[in-house]
């Protein structure tokens, strides 16, 4: 990981502030735990289908790259470690995932190489109890990693084929939850025996492209997919949905819950948007912004401020001070229209 003085960001204005990932195409990011101006930033070239990936380490106040790194196939996900500071993992499409000091020139630290295909998600233990990572892969599989240990410590198989993310809970300790293609939601217990979820859910008409947990209610969780939905579930009654949120005309891509409002979350779709939500006013169309003009891949909200930002395919990162962000007046949803045909999934 080396210092850098470019990805100069520009101020947008109305409490937004556009960043940069120059000569590659966003593809995740996520806020620092313990540096409230750091965004981590998985991005990749030619749109992740050829080419190399690069993460991105930015200032949000000052608009610039901090420090990057390069690796040889496109980077799909990244996430911080809660107890090193500096310290992340990312996933890359030729099932890899390295380990950065965000601090140091050399970069990678640590290569893990198990998954036979693109490891398209990361996430790491949010209960602090033990410091693992949990990565989810379309060969099928969600391995359990000590960042330690060269080899995981537990693996999983999926029967739903390929796997978009898997995200541990802020609340229970060694659980997971994780989205496939074939529409399913699982949770699972990483400490337990069995190699089989605790449960399944079918979450979606389509692919489950996301999840998270709800960090105010260790019951609850939303997922999204191709069809266009955010649908909210407590895991108490998973037979019906607690909610529905419609107003995507393309696949959602990412959601993500709030670090301070319980019942609110953002989405980020194809169909070039970013979202926010009240999920407890499912009848009202959520906030919508539209700042990029390309795919909006990533999103995240930040754990120290009222702080939004989102990742796209435009080479841009953009971050919503929702403090001066005054909501639009609320209307009534209107009856979606017919679903267009999906944009072909890419790594």
């Amino acid at each position: 990981m080396s210092g850098d003085s470019g990805g100069g960001g520009g101020g947008g204005g109305g409490g937004v502030r556009v960043l940069s990932t120059p000569d590659h195409h966003g593809y995740s990011l996520a806020f620092s735990p313990f540096t409230p101006d750091l965004i981590a930033v998985a991005a990749s070239q030619n749109f992740g289908l050829m080419g190399g990936g690069r993460i991105f380490v930015l200032s949000v106040s000052g608009g610039q790259t901090v420090s990057s790194g390069g690796w040889g196939s496109g980077l799909l996900d990244v996430a911080w470690s809660e107890a090193a500071e500096g310290m992340l993992v990312t996933g890359a499409g030729d099932g890899s995932l390295q380990l950065w000091n965000t601090t140091s020139p050399q970069a990678p630290v640590q290569v893990y190489r198990e998954h036979t295909k693109d490891a398209y998600s990361v996430s790491w233990s949010q209960t602090r109890d033990i410091q693992h990572f949990v990565s989810a892969s379309w060969d099928g599989t969600l391995r359990v990693w000590d960042p330690n240990h060269q080899s995981s410590v537990r693996t999983l198989v999926d029967d739903g084929s390929l796997v978009y993310q898997a995200v541990w809970s802020p609340y229970l300790p060694g659980c997971v939850a994780s989205v496939a293609g074939d529409g399913g939601l699982r949770i699972w217990n990483t400490r337990g025996k069995s190699s089989q979820p605790t449960l399944k859910v079918r979450a979606c008409d389509g692919e489950a492209l996301s999840c998270d947990w709800c960090k105010y209610n260790q019951n609850i969780i939303a997922t999204a997919g191709t069809d266009r939905n955010i649908t909210g579930w407590d895991l108490r009654q998973p037979s019906q949905p607690i909610f529905v949120l419609s107003g995507h005309e393309y696949p959602v891509r990412r959601l993500k819950f709030s670090s301070f409002l319980e019942s609110q979350l953002a989405s980020v779709s194809y169909d070039f948007t970013t979202r926010i939500w009240d999920h407890k006013q499912a009848s009202v169309a959520g906030q919508s912004f539209q700042r990029h003009t390309e795919f909006v891949y990533g999103v995240d909200y930040s754990p120290h401020a009222a702080l939004l930002a989102d990742c796209a395919w435009d080479q841009s990162v953009v971050v919503y001070d929702l403090s001066h962000i005054a909501p639009p007046p609320q209307q009534p949803l209107e009856p979606p229209p017919p679903p267009p045909p999906p944009p072909p999934m890419m790594s």
